[in-house]
């Protein structure tokens, strides 16, 4: 029996390096019905990056152009360049009940939950130390230092946002954290306010 309900948006957040991106590659492998929303950002695309896969990369013209067309959900800059969420892709797939998953920081989190408060699950992800963080920035050897000493400068401002989030997790161990996170959409989609037939259905059982 096909269950109606509008989809959800979880969001992913954590300081530069702490596993989040890695996280969320793995959730999609293992959840139906779930699409990664994919921002538009003005950064230079790294070597191991897809265009139109990690990230579309466009110019800052374009990007302010789209702006004003108000084509983003919410926009921020980060490290010196703009990164923006897709307003159409994610209202599209909320309504058919599709839920989608966000890879950002706690600027973009913030703005996603004025959009819509009662369709945002937030999880905040921790480094298990700044000593782990630095070594993560460093083998991911995509950065220059100078980028990898402003991305560690930054990520205790970033840790600061953890209280804003609706769950929190540290990540040892990239399985075990996938697993949590899997395990917190699982059960806020079956959340009684989430499944919109329960109460059609719960009326024919009483009747």
């Amino acid at each position: 029996m096909k269950k109606n309900r509008k989809g959800l948006m979880l969001v992913l957040s954590s300081p530069s390096g702490a596993g989040k991106t890695t996280i969320c590659k793995e959730i999609l492998k293992k959840i139906k019905e779930l699409k990664l929303s994919i921002s538009y950002t003005t950064r230079p695309k790294r070597k191991s990056e897809v265009d139109g896969l990690d990230y579309f990369f466009i110019s800052e013209k374009k990007f302010k152009e789209l702006q004003a067309k108000d084509f983003f959900i919410e926009n921020a800059k980060v490290f010196d360049h703009l990164y923006g969420t897709p307003k159409n892709f994610v209202e599209k797939n909320l309504l058919k009940g599709i839920d989608v998953l966000f890879d950002i920081d706690w600027q973009g989190a913030q703005k996603l939950s004025n959009f819509s408060k009662t369709d945002i699950v937030s999880v905040f992800i921790l480094p298990p130390s700044n000593k782990i963080l630095k070594e993560r920035l460093k083998k991911r050897n995509e950065d220059s230092l100078e980028i990898v000493n402003k991305r560690m400068s930054k990520a205790k401002s970033e840790i600061s946002h953890w209280i804003e989030y609706d769950y929190v997790l540290i990540n040892e161990d990239l399985v075990t954290c996938t697993n949590e996170v899997v395990a917190i959409l699982k059960a806020e989609r079956k959340k009684r306010d989430r499944q919109k037939f329960i109460f059609s259905f719960i009326e024919k059982l009483l009747n």
